[in-house]
């Protein structure tokens, strides 16, 4: 059946709008984060699961949300995630504590995992040759603009109405979006609405059970030992368990005939080290998110709208430098982008140290936030580039998503972690010089682990033009792979631009 003209069109639309709720939700909520804790009684402890409920479900998915949409039609897997994404955030704005809250966004983060890695695929899928690249700028256009706004809306809807308003504006979107897509997708050519038709055989459920319950049981005992103790059974318990589990889920992983996680692609230098520098620096930038928002609002006083507008200068450095860095990492290599980059981040962090009650937002907060921005906007796209150019064109899809997980998993395990070394962990929400101290305490690790990313990168990235290679990790498509497609211009915003799948990070 041919495509009826407007279809692709709509697709566009809906991909647009159902990312875009996504996107604007990750940044959104972490600005009401000060908000929920005075509204729920809740401390850092109980904030961290507010969002690592989220982050857990959403990193751990992340694959098998991917296979899924190469298995099934992937307008039909993409519009019952938006469905649900809709549902949990509904279910987030009405909660009325804390177990509540949290349960629904373990819900949000597993219905986010079915949408994020299959919203820009269905318009790969959809468009060809120079109109693909068209609709891919259009995505990645508005996808920017989405994050760029996320925390200064977050911040106004606190101000003006409530928190709860965060979760609540996110459902009309993301029901637009899968009417959209249901809709519209039927009317494409088959072959656009499933992935490249190489994925078969069974999901890995098994491998995805194993990797939420690690995960959560490793979560979980960082979480609960500043207030129950290191040596509590419950937390030795969760710790041991989570290892177990992930250990257990490597063991599946290399059994598996259709990996979520192919452990072959680990046989690259490169890719390995990229991955490592991802997990490292998107750790030191999960905990600086959640983390800023409580000092700047908790110690320093600020509103959550003027909170927020801290980080407009991010997202206007990412848009003006982040495509041209990309274009010089293609003619350079990636290797010294990204440990220059990485480097520059942690001198930001460094300087995030510095904010203090009573200190000016032009002599401490603004430096921090510009040298910041520039070493993001010198590192994410070279760090795609990289991760790509480490494999096979074949791979890139599998590539792609896994650097894409990793990500959210280094935010998920360092904003677990680091307010538990830097003192500010348990159920008690400290406020003033207390909360001051910690978080300087935590900007010095964020400075260590981007440093530590940087090293790894130097020692471990090619010096050649990185790009797809055929001498990269060789082999069959392994289950969840990608249709390829050209790469476009890296999308300007705090996460680095995926290759042939192109994973939205949400």
């Amino acid at each position: 059946m041919r495509a009826r003209s407007d279809a692709p069109r709509w697709i566009l639309a809906g991909s647009i709008l159902g990312s875009g709720a996504v996107f604007l939700e990750s940044t959104v909520a972490t600005v009401a984060l000060p908000a929920i804790g005075r509204a729920l009684g809740l401390g850092v402890a109980g904030l961290q699961w507010v969002m690592n409920g989220y982050l857990l479900t959403l990193g751990a998915l992340m694959l098998l949300g991917g296979a899924l949409g190469d298995r099934f039609p992937r307008g039909r897997v993409l519009a019952v995630g938006l469905v649900a994404f809709a549902v949990a955030s509904a279910a987030c704005a009405a909660a009325t504590g804390a177990v509540w809250l949290v349960a629904c966004r373990v819900a949000q983060g597993a219905a986010g995992a079915l949408v994020a890695p299959n919203s820009l695929a269905i318009v790969e899928t959809t468009f060809a040759g120079e109109a693909r690249g068209a609709a891919i700028g259009r995505w990645a256009a508005w996808t920017a603009v989405f994050t760029a706004i996320g925390p200064f809306l977050g911040g106004w809807l606190v101000d003006a109405a409530s928190w709860r308003w965060v979760f609540a504006t996110i459902p009309p979107f993301a029901l637009a979006a899968a009417w959209i897509v249901a809709r519209h997708a039927r009317a494409t050519d088959s072959s656009t609405d499933r992935g490249d038709g190489a994925a078969r055989g069974p999901v890995d459920v098994a491998g995805a059970l194993l990797a939420t319950l690690g995960l959560a049981g490793i979560v979980g005992a960082l979480t609960l030992a500043p207030d129950a103790g290191a040596s509590s059974p419950l937390v030795t318990g969760g710790a041991l368990g989570g290892v177990a589990a992930l250990a257990a889920f490597v063991l599946v992983e290399r059994r598996a005939a259709h990996p979520l996680l192919p452990l072959g692609v680990f046989r690259s230098r490169q890719f390995t080290g990229a991955n490592a520098t991802t997990l490292l620096v998107y750790a030191a930038l999960g905990a600086l998110m959640f983390l800023l928002m409580l000092e700047l609002q908790d110690a320093l006083g600020y509103d959550a709208l003027a909170a927020g507008a801290t980080l407009l200068p991010v997202n206007a450095l990412m848009l003006l430098l982040s495509p041209r860095v990309g274009r010089l990492a293609q003619r350079i290599g990636a290797r010294l982008p990204m440990a220059l980059g990485a480097g520059i981040a942690a001198v930001g962090m460094l300087l995030f140290a510095r904010v203090h009650p009573g200190g000016r937002f032009v002599d401490t907060v603004l430096p921090a936030v510009v040298v910041f921005g520039l070493g993001l906007s010198v590192l994410v796209a070279p760090l795609t580039a990289a991760v790509l150019g480490a494999v096979s064109d074949e791979l890139a899809g599998v590539a792609s998503g896994i650097n894409n997980a990793v990500a959210r998993l280094g935010g998920l395990l360092a904003t677990a972690a680091i307010p538990l070394a830097a003192g500010l962990g348990g159920s008690r929400a400290p406020r003033g010089a207390a909360l001051t101290v910690g978080f300087a305490r935590a900007m010095w690790m964020c400075a260590a682990l981007c440093a530590a990313g940087g090293l790894i990168a130097w020692l471990t990235v090619g010096r050649a033009r990185p790009g797809p290679r055929q001498e990269g990790v060789q082999g069959a498509p392994a289950a969840g792979a990608a249709q390829r497609a050209e790469a476009p211009a890296p999308r300007a915003t705090f996460s680095p631009r995926v290759g042939a799948r192109r994973t939205p990070r949400p």
